[in-house]
């Protein structure tokens, strides 16, 4: 995952030399248990005998439990105790404790690790072997990462929260913090030197010291000179989740590229063509990337073409709500199920990235097409998101908007002691109004 994050980060392109940031950091917000202890987290051990064991590869649950000593009888009716045991929930790695008294011949309890803050234990007693799900705590703080892009997105969110979470959680944060924007820019084209942003987010601490990230809680950015605020909000007439400051949705509208991972490789206009060797009118964006790069619907819309379209090898073309036509060529192939007359949501993987038709490596053409006339996906591709939310929540928006900023902009909020407050800017928050 780590070198998928990187590969991201590289496609978010270079601008210079290093990320520079501002970092800011709140104390701990009152702890927030968001599971309970069923069970001690570790036998009690006592006069008790302790093994632990790890499942191998190529072997069996049923195994490791014979090699702590019990039976291939006794083995199955444990493991039968436990509906938690499934196929699925089996891996590789999985930690095992084996306890048993100082009399007893076998275990007497199995406690085996499913993640690590959930685990199975098995206790047999005198009508048998009994099973029961365990589940160790976390708790929750509010961290506020601000800083500036030097180079891409990855360094600067790297640079800015490195005191604050480990680095794999940092990538974890910068997808979230991408996945936020990314139906507002394209962070491979549009980033710049110098471009801003503030992000608070839950950081959820878990057993053996896991650390991950959790909700954003709100956040700003300046993107090619555009700020952009996000704005947790729950309205009953306009989907989504988070809402800039105007009360439009971010998510919304049209994605700024089919790819995930992705770098441009020709762009909108003329060009020579790499093939016939002419000078002709390039009618989109070209993104490079490895064969088998799923391609996403950047719209809702109908499949209203999926097959072979001459130079433009497999083809999908796809209908969307304002009438734009969005085309996707030089596919490998389609994704199960997109036929024509297919409906597709925004983000869902209609085919894979290929080279054929008139093409001389993997990559992917894209084009939006307006009235019938291609456009720059660029230019086409702005201001599409939907309708703001109605008069009727405006005053709501309004507080929440408030609350959201008022956290931004004075992070001693939650640095000053004052846990009260703190706490209800977290809820206001965390709960949007209705």
């Amino acid at each position: 995952m780590r070198s998928l994050s990187r590969a991201r980060a590289i496609a978010y392109g270079a601008m210079a030399l290093f990320g520079v940031a501002a970092v800011t950091f709140t104390r701990p917000l009152p702890r927030v248990a968001v599971a309970t202890v069923t069970r001690a987290a570790v036998p009690q051990q006592g006069a008790k005998r302790v093994r632990h064991d790890t499942l191998g590869r190529r072997e069996t649950l049923a195994q490791v439990l014979g090699r702590a000593g019990l039976s291939a009888t006794e083995a199955r009716a444990a493991l039968k105790a436990s509906t938690l045991l499934e196929p699925r929930n089996i891996r590789v790695g999985m930690p095992l404790l084996f306890s048993s008294g100082p009399d007893d011949v076998s275990p007497t309890e199995v406690r085996i690790g499913l993640a690590i803050d959930r685990y199975v234990r098995l206790r047999r007693g005198a009508t048998g072997w009994v099973g029961e799900e365990e589940r160790l705590p976390w708790w929750t703080d509010t961290i506020v990462v601000s800083g500036v892009v030097r180079t891409h997105l990855y360094a600067a969110v790297d640079f800015a929260a490195r005191d604050l979470l480990a680095s794999a959680t940092r990538d974890r944060l910068t997808d979230a913090l991408a996945a936020l924007y990314e139906f507002r820019i394209d962070m491979s084209r549009d980033l710049r030197v110098g471009d801003s942003f503030t992000v608070i987010a839950e950081r959820q601490h878990g057993p053996e010291k896991a650390v991950r990230v959790g909700r954003i809680l709100t956040a700003t950015a300046k993107f090619s000179g555009l700020t952009i605020e996000a704005i947790p909000f729950k309205s009953t007439k306009v989907a989504g989740e988070y809402f800039d400051g105007d009360g439009r949705p971010l998510r919304s509208g049209f994605l700024h590229s089919p790819l995930e991972l992705r770098r441009v490789t020709s762009g909108f206009g003329m060009r020579r063509h790499p093939i016939l060797g002419t000078m002709r009118r390039h009618a989109g964006t070209d993104y490079g990337a490895n064969a088998g790069t799923p391609i996403r619907a950047i719209g809702d819309g109908v499949v209203i073409k999926a097959g072979w379209g001459n130079g433009y090898g497999n083809t999908i073309e796809l209908r969307h709500p304002n009438g734009f036509v969005t085309r996707y060529g030089h596919m490998r192939g389609f994704a199960k199920g997109v036929r024509m007359g297919t409906r597709v949501t925004v983000g869902k993987t209609i085919g894979y990235v290929g080279s054929t038709g008139l093409s001389t490596a993997p990559h992917l053409h894209f084009e939006v097409l307006v009235r019938g006339a291609a456009r720059d996906p660029r230019i086409a591709l702005r201001n599409t998101s939907s309708d703001p939310i109605p008069a009727a929540e405006r005053q709501t928006f309004a507080q929440a908007r408030s609350d959201a900023l008022a956290l931004l902009r004075s992070p001693a909020l939650l640095a000053n002691g004052d846990a009260s407050s703190a706490k209800q800017a977290q809820t206001s928050l965390a709960t949007p109004q209705q």
